[in-house]
């Protein structure tokens, strides 16, 4: 398998140049045109991107988290661990916030706990929907997001409501 995965990508480059000179493109002309676009495509999503990572530092550090999650403790059985709730609740804002959350649970709890297996669970099973829709919808000019927020965030809960269950059933809870 790591053999297959180290020849892949260059295997795919020499099918595409090679798919070009059949089909006569000018290869270089193509490639510079296509890097420009890249590089024009993230100057216009930079502003989007620091503006989204300025509001999820300034939430995470306002210490918000530890008070709206410190009383739900009572609330919960003890199979049900407080510090997943942090991050299922920034999962759809930002992923890298998430992520470090998720990385803190590794740490605390370890990856093969309960709650580490929900935690990388619940990573997987959703998407950072705020991120997404105010970067690309923002890059390319759209302002009216109609269903779209709706639509990913009735997904995420969806992902993290099955991450709970399914989880729970693995470790038998």
């Amino acid at each position: 398998m790591g053999t297959i995965s180290l020849i892949l990508i260059p295997i795919m480059i020499v099918g595409i140049i090679i798919y070009g000179l059949f089909k006569k493109v000018d290869i270089y002309s193509s490639f510079i045109s296509g890097a420009k676009e890249g590089i024009n495509s993230a100057i216009s999503i930079f502003p989007f991107t620091v503006s989204m990572v300025f509001a999820v530092n300034i939430f995470l550090h306002s210490g918000i988290l530890d008070y709206v999650f410190g009383g739900l403790g009572k609330f919960l059985g003890p199979n049900i661990p407080i510090s997943i709730f942090p991050m299922a609740l920034l999962r759809p804002i930002s992923g890298s916030a998430s992520q470090v959350i998720m990385t803190d649970i590794f740490k605390n709890y370890g990856p093969d706990s309960f709650i580490g297996v929900l935690a990388s669970t619940l990573e997987g099973s959703t998407d950072t929907t705020f991120y997404v829709l105010t970067l690309y919808f923002g890059s390319v000019g759209i302002k009216k997001i109609r269903y779209a927020l709706k639509a990913g965030l009735f997904a995420d809960f969806i992902g993290i409501l099955m991450s709970f269950i399914i989880v729970s059933v693995l470790f038998n809870l």
